[in-house]
């Protein structure tokens, strides 16, 4: 009879309406992949197969399949909003079981793990001391904690020397060595070198020194001599007494002489505080690389300065770059690799099965994910600063909805037509 053919498709019109509904709930679910009713019709067999003019019984639900295409980005004021461009999930630690996601909607609990709004930890590839990314995967933790501070272990200084200057006499070397905490202090005069420059150093402790540097040009042709004081007191180059200088000797050409020495070598230098008395750092050995001055007729000028020492410093921020990696930024300047995100992907990505809250889980249809780098075998960019939207869209959800919902008219109009036929076979005499 045709009312188990119209039943099921009652049945199916209100699956149809069930998939088109719950797309359009989720159409504002941030990594949300909009589904679609499958149907297949149903038809009577028997051992050796259905009739060549068999009525069919019906139509079943054949499966719910999802649509994975992208969504539109969506930009935000939060670092920790991340979006896939392209293929691939997150993945999340779930008790210790491994689900997948889209959305990327995550933040730092209190005890700094990057984690979902389910408190879902992120996963990602670690990083060793040296702050290298590794093969090994684990959660993504930020560490809040103070960065320890790195004494001063070499500078770098890029500049140019007059070679226009003339000799200023001995007055450098007669009224040094320099000593600012002495009584009188005493400080070199602009009358006693050509040029100077300064740059900031560190101790073990991590507390700021000046390191200043003075050229005298000598009255030998191509000849400079660089004396260096740290906070105002003459320092040992490794060539003699306290306060000696070490010598530079250019060519005609600007460039350094082959035989000329192009490193200050400051040993044993013990740093001292405010009040010119030790600090509590430990002694400390570092070098000055001039290799990089030249000697032409301009102005002198430093182009550039480098130093590899660095005080304390607190975490100021977070960023996530497209690869993946999150870099810690401090309050002293530094910044240091805490993970790099790690994604997945799987050959048949609609053998995932949804479990809630926007996440999938493998299954034996989806095969075993390949997790790799974002950018690499296949895998999406990582976008910080954004989210993935639904990809629902709407005005074919609302269509779908007027097309299940007259389905589901003709189905019961089927009934009604089926129970007029037998209210009229009923009434026969």
């Amino acid at each position: 009879m045709a009312f188990s053919t119209a039943i099921s498709g009652i049945n199916a019109a209100t699956a149809d309406l069930g998939v088109v509904s719950n797309n359009i709930a989720n159409a504002s679910t941030t990594g949300f992949k909009a589904s679609r009713a499958e149907f297949a019709d149903v038809y009577a067999t028997s051992l050796l197969g259905a009739g060549s003019n068999a009525i069919g019984k019906g139509v079943a639900l054949a499966g719910v399949t999802q649509e994975f295409g992208q969504g539109n980005i969506t930009f935000t004021n939060n670092s920790l909003d991340l979006a896939i461009n392209g293929n691939g999930f997150f993945q999340l630690s779930v008790e210790g079981a491994i689900e997948y996601t889209r959305a990327g909607n995550f933040q730092v609990d209190r005890e700094g793990f990057l984690v979902s709004n389910q408190n879902s930890r992120l996963q990602g590839f670690q990083v060793d001391a040296g702050g290298d990314v590794t093969g090994q995967l684990g959660d993504i933790q930020i560490d809040t904690s103070l960065i320890d501070p790195n004494p001063t272990g070499s500078v770098g200084l890029t500049s140019n020397l007059d070679s226009r200057e003339v000799s200023p006499g001995a007055g450098f070397t007669t009224n040094g060595p320099y000593d600012a905490f002495a009584s009188p202090a005493t400080s070199p005069s602009p009358a006693d070198f050509n040029a100077t420059t300064s740059t900031t150093i560190y101790d073990s402790l991590g507390n700021p020194h000046v390191l200043s540097l003075y050229y005298v040009k000598t009255a030998n042709p191509n000849e400079w001599e660089v004396y260096s004081l740290i906070d105002g007191q003459s320092q040992d180059p490794g060539t003699g007494t306290v306060g000696d200088p070490i010598t530079l000797q250019f060519t005609s050409n600007g460039q350094f002489d082959p035989a000329s020495p192009t490193q200050i070598d400051v040993t044993a230098w013990a740093p001292v505080d405010s009040t010119g008395v030790a600090n509590g750092a430990s002694a400390q050995t570092f070098a000055v690389d001039l290799q990089l001055t030249t000697q032409f007729g301009t102005s002198f000028a430093v182009s550039s300065v480098t130093q590899d020492g660095f005080s304390a410093g607190q975490l100021r921020g977070l960023e996530i770059d497209e690869s993946g990696v999150a870099f810690a930024r401090y309050t002293n300047g530094e910044s240091r690799a805490l993970g790099q995100i790690a994604l997945a992907s799987f050959s048949n990505q609609n053998g995932l099965q949804p479990v809630g809250d926007t996440n999938w889980v493998e299954t034996f249809s989806s095969g075993s994910p390949n997790v790799g780098e974002p950018g690499t075998s296949g895998l999406g960019a990582v976008q910080s600063a954004a989210l993935e939207d639904s990809n629902v869209e709407i005005t074919q959800e609302l269509v779908d909805l007027i097309v299940a919902q007259r389905n589901f008219q003709a189905n019961a109009q089927v009934i009604q037509a089926e129970d007029a036929i037998t209210q009229t076979v009923i009434n026969l005499r």
